[in-house]
């Protein structure tokens, strides 16, 4: 899964679309992720749903002569017809605290001592940050868990049948797992091809395991937040790839965009972007970052005025980093991975093994996105278990002949991608 993000604030009216999703598809992406589409409540937050069958004005261009509905129509077919596959967001952990749902069935929500619906919320960092604007339905213990239940399937059967061909389940962990079973059972016996993906970001390892084991097709990985140095992430990744396989992120609508983390370093978003797309079995790239943005995406605020005009592009590149990891099978699956010792702490060595074909890969990656870092070895048999002679497959500057020894100083955030195959 080579996933683009098309924010829906920042792309205007579903009739504007067309532009982003051709070049979402030139670039090699084969899915697209779009935020919620429907009408917002008061907050105006793309995540608090007051009505699951109707839309956001803004996203309806009045000009146009077809409905709100076949607008959407119209506009996963042109998906459809450049090859790309389209997920929506899938908001059913809680609705716009002033949904007509919270009147018409008080009974789906969970309720505060003294009465009151109660406001989503979550652990981060050790704190609950709750939502005002959000109310949860109780989906553990509502008296009318099948009411329930089948609303929320009904949500999502009318989601397929406009066209959309997954979902990726927002807080899918704060549901039980009893309910992503069955909805995803009953849903995939209907719709075989139906993607489920669950966002479990600030879930612990074993939460993230357990939400898999529903049925999922992904989960979401943390690799956005690894140092390239401590354990933890490859810990994780070996815990759950097994279940599920997961998704790396170099940014995302929740997070700053990376190139104002960098302060503007172009290495530096050039090799989070080749790490993300090679480490597990699926990457996401938020709208914008091709292009370098800096303005984080907001869920109420951001408009299609906020578009900016950096002067930067970098879809060539992520096309050939997309490519990359098409056209070889180690990248494709939640490969055994592991990080192997090197005598330069500055420079990332990670080895991939296919455990479904015969593929092995290399990635030798410049931690550092401001300066030249020096990488030696007297022989990759060190690194490799294939007999087979190496391959430079690397997005930039791929080199010709790996001699041995090997000595190379790699240009600031710059990775060598290095493939072979293992005997039959």
């Amino acid at each position: 899964m080579i996933l683009y993000n098309l924010f829906p604030l920042l792309a205007g009216p579903f009739t504007q679309w067309g532009a982003h999703l051709t070049r979402a598809q030139a670039m090699g992406f084969d899915w697209v992720f779009i935020n919620p589409i429907q009408r917002l409540g008061a907050s105006g937050s793309l995540y608090s749903i007051a009505d699951y069958f109707s839309f956001n004005p803004v996203l309806v261009d009045a000009a146009s002569a077809a409905p709100p509905e076949e607008q959407v129509r119209q506009m996963l077919g042109q998906a459809h017809a450049t090859g790309l596959k389209v997920m929506i967001d899938l908001v059913i952990n809680h609705s716009a605290i002033d949904a007509p749902l919270t009147r018409a069935h008080p009974e789906w929500f969970v309720r505060e001592r003294d009465g009151r619906i109660a406001n989503a919320s979550c652990q981060h960092a050790q704190k609950k940050v709750v939502w005002k604007d959000l109310a949860q339905f109780d989906h553990r213990h509502t008296r009318d868990p099948e009411g329930l239940y089948r609303y929320c399937r009904q949500v999502v059967e009318y989601l397929i049948t406009l066209g959309f061909d997954g979902f990726r389940c927002d807080a899918a962990y704060q549901l039980p797992n009893r309910f992503w079973h069955r909805l995803l059972h009953e849903i995939k016996a209907k719709h075989p091809h139906t993607c489920f993906v669950a966002e479990t970001l600030g879930c612990t390892p074993d939460q993230t395991k357990e939400t898999a084991r529903a049925g999922f097709n992904f989960v979401f990985n943390s690799s956005k937040y690894w140092n390239f140095h401590d354990w933890w992430l490859i810990t994780q990744y070996n815990l759950i790839r097994e279940t599920a396989p997961s998704i790396s992120f170099p940014e995302s609508h929740d997070t700053p965009r990376l190139c104002e983390e960098l302060n503007g370093n172009l290495d530096g978003v050039k090799q989070r972007y080749l790490f993300s797309a090679l480490f597990s079995a699926g990457v996401m790239m938020p709208m914008g970052f091709e292009y370098a943005f800096r303005k984080p995406l907001d869920v109420v605020r951001t408009t299609p005025a906020d578009w900016e005009h950096t002067g930067i592009d970098l879809c060539s590149y992520i096309a050939k980093v997309n490519e990359i990891k098409k056209r070889h099978p180690v990248f494709h699956e939640e490969s055994p991975t592991n990080i192997l010792p090197c005598s330069n702490p500055n420079i990332l060595l990670m080895w991939k093994g296919a455990a479904q074909h015969r593929e092995e890969a290399l990635l030798i990656l410049n931690k550092d996105p401001w300066h030249h870092q020096e990488f030696y070895t007297d022989h990759f048999r060190h690194f490799i278990q294939a007999g087979a002679p190496l391959r430079d497959v690397s997005p930039e500057y791929p080199l010709d002949y790996i001699a041995e020894p090997f000595r190379y100083a790699l240009r600031p955030g710059q990775g060598i991608v290095l493939v072979t195959a293992r005997a039959e």
